[in-house]
């Protein structure tokens, strides 16, 4: 599994630039920035998803999926092949960084992580072949989790650490210094698909349109708990790409039930009211502006990133590495 990569390349008005999305399972991808890398892929960028995990400790979570693999070695199988399907759907390439499912502990207190799951690799080894990839691929872009993960799932939060960790290692020749010629990715965000404006705009339309909508207990919880709102800089109008972003979810029939959640809002009304996707930039080589609506804006594909790696700005003031705010 690990260094296999599949999918097309770029072919349109956007080619020379470079997009590298970093996910910790398979159907991460087409839950978080779908549409956004279908669109870049459509308009030429050479997206790349890396996927962290073989996702062979996951559930089945579609109630109608009928013949359940009986080991994790048969998810990992099915996975595989629902990952190609799901990249074929987004026109993006895909790259297996081969590590193992850690699954999601669940009890009161929760039980240990397995032996040699991802979230217990030692960072600098589960950042190395993230490092590699990062130097061979030669992204302008990276997008990932929030130190959070977007939610508490270990391989979530790993997939943080080892994405921020990559981001800012790939252009220092003096670090990793056995996995190519440095290179520096000029920007990093963090997906956020699912910030608490995002479904209350989609939860009041609903209800305005006479329709059930399936987010007011999320919203509740969400606003009890007082979870902090991540600050959002970055929005990507790709409406257009709604259909590709769905045929991927689709793809991903162990843990996508096609009548389920992630379908429950009309999409005419989602496009009406909201049409985007979006992102915090959390750290930048070129000079920002934000509200934004392209992740490459300031991007241009013959910018040299390791000769500009000194004019660094970071949005992100991360538990990592001490950053500094980008001004808006």
């Amino acid at each position: 599994m690990s260094g296999a990569t599949t999918g097309p390349g770029a072919g349109a008005h956007r080619s020379g630039l470079r997009l590298m999305a970093v996910h910790a399972h398979p159907d991460d991808e087409s839950s978080k920035g779908a549409a956004t890398t279908a669109r870049y892929a459509a308009e030429g960028v050479d997206v790349l998803v890396v996927t962290c995990t073989g996702g062979e400790r996951g559930s089945i979570l579609n109630p109608r999926y009928t013949d359940p693999p009986s080991t994790p070695e048969e998810m990992a199988a099915v996975r595989r092949d629902e990952m190609a399907a799901a990249a074929a759907a987004l026109g993006v390439r895909q790259h297996w960084l081969g590590f193992v499912d850690s699954g999601l502990p669940e009890g009161d207190p929760l039980p240990p992580l397995p032996e040699g799951c991802f979230a217990l690799v030692p960072l600098e080894d589960a950042a190395a072949p993230l490092v590699d990839l990062v130097r061979s691929f030669r992204p302008h872009v990276m997008t990932t989790y929030d130190p959070t993960g977007g939610y508490p799932h270990p391989d979530h939060i790993m997939c943080h650490r080892v994405a921020f960790e990559a981001f800012h290692a790939a252009g220092d020749p003096e670090r990793y210094r056995d996995r190519g010629e440095p290179w520096q990715p000029l920007k990093l965000y963090y997906n956020h698909d699912f910030s608490l404006t995002r479904l209350r705009t989609v939860h009041e339309a609903m209800q305005a349109a006479g329709l059930e909508s399936p987010f007011g207990d999320w919203i509740s919880s969400r606003a009890m708990r007082e979870v902090p709102e991540r600050p959002v800089t970055t929005r990507i109008e790709c409406s257009g790409w709604f259909p590709a972003r769905d045929a991927a979810l689709v793809a991903h029939a162990t843990q996508i039930d096609p009548e389920g959640f992630f379908f429950a809002t009309p999409r005419d009304l989602e496009a009406e009211v909201w049409p985007v996707e979006e992102y915090e930039l959390a750290a930048s080589h070129v000079p920002v502006s934000t509200p934004e609506d392209d992740l490459f804006a300031g991007v241009h594909p013959e910018d040299d990133p390791v000769a500009d790696a000194d004019t660094d700005t970071d949005a992100d003031a991360d538990a990592d590495r001490a950053a500094t705010e980008v001004d808006a």
